[in-house]
């Protein structure tokens, strides 16, 4: 009986173990101030507001900068924003507005549908790209989605300065070539960010949906003619 309760306390005896001062006992605890100080420089928390909002601009600024000169880049895929994509689709949407289809109640393109077809076609291709075996995340897909519409928000502006001088075929013309080159080259810069993190032998089932998105948002910028 005493054996067994001796084995159910395997540490009944250590309370009067006592150590000697002179054994020298090893170990640090201590907490090393540098890494606090280290924690502290990341740290936004004290940070002024302004000095935030001026970090996220340049930030955003960075990332249409790297829409303009698209090549293979992690810089839109590692530090991810919605703050440009909701700027240019509230930007090309409030330039789609006083179209001749909206006053003649023909199923011109209003202010919400223009969003809806922005963010609706751009979670459709990411959840496109996600079920193929994608590697980047829901947002960074929208990120890269909503930055690379730049373009063709370029384009609607140089369409309304053209249309100001009228619509002819001339006028017709210029905003062609104008919209089809902005519609090149933003699925060129999308692809060209979200190439590296597709399969190989899928990235085409993923860049025709790209196509598509960009091309109805072009077609859009194309077929705009002002109210008389």
């Amino acid at each position: 009986m005493a054996a067994a309760e001796e084995a159910s306390r395997p540490f009944a005896g250590l309370s009067d173990v006592s150590i000697s001062e002179d054994v020298p006992v090893e170990g640090d605890i201590s907490v090393p101030v540098g890494s606090s100080r280290r924690d502290d420089e990341f740290s936004t928390l004290d940070e002024p507001v302004k000095e935030t909002i001026l970090r996220d601009l340049r930030a955003v600024g960075n990332k249409f900068i790297h829409v303009l000169y698209p090549k293979r880049s992690s810089a839109l895929l590692r530090d991810w924003d919605l703050w440009g994509p909701l700027l240019l689709c509230v930007t090309l949407a409030l330039l789609l507005q006083g179209g001749a289809a909206d006053s003649d109640d023909q199923g011109g393109p209003q202010f919400a549908e223009v969003f809806v077809i922005v963010w609706f076609g751009s979670i459709i291709i990411t959840l496109n790209s996600k079920l193929l075996g994608g590697t980047i995340s829901f947002f960074q897909s929208l990120c890269v989605l909503g930055y690379c519409i730049m373009p063709l928000t370029v384009a609607m502006v140089v369409c309304r300065i053209v249309l100001v001088g009228g619509s002819g075929k001339v006028s017709f013309a210029v905003r062609l070539v104008v919209v089809t080159a902005s519609f090149g080259w933003s699925t060129f810069a999308s692809t060209a960010f979200l190439a590296d993190s597709q399969p190989p032998n899928r990235k085409a089932l993923v860049v025709y949906p790209v196509f598509l998105f960009y091309f109805v948002i072009g077609w859009m910028i194309l077929t705009f003619s002002p109210s008389q």
